[in-house]
């Protein structure tokens, strides 16, 4: 199972979401081939609704808590509520550092 796979699992787990979609932007870094360190994460969930962007984040942090100790670098993460979800999130820019240019 990789681990985008993993972390979709747990957040379904944490956050019941009525969305989720799950990437692996390490191919856009400076990485090794078949690296699995760089996440950008579309979450909607009711559990959001009341919570400020700052605690939607501290909440998967703490759900991802094992992940971003070890093989998590980076996570891009886009949260909202059933009400605020408009059925597209941003796109990450293409990485312009370490030597990826």
């Amino acid at each position: 199972m990789s681990l985008a796979e993993k972390i979709e699992q747990k957040l379904t787990a944490a956050f019941a979401p009525e969305y989720i979609e799950v990437q692996c932007e390490s191919h856009m870094h400076n990485v090794p081939a078949g690296s699995e360190m760089h996440f950008r994460v579309v979450l909607v969930s009711d559990v959001f609704t009341p919570l400020r962007k700052v605690q939607r984040h501290q909440k998967i942090y703490a759900a991802l808590a094992e992940e971003m100790a070890g093989p998590i670098h980076a996570l891009a993460l886009h949260t909202y509520s059933p009400e605020e979800w408009e059925g597209a999130a941003p796109q990450s820019p293409q990485c312009l550092g370490g030597g990826k240019k």
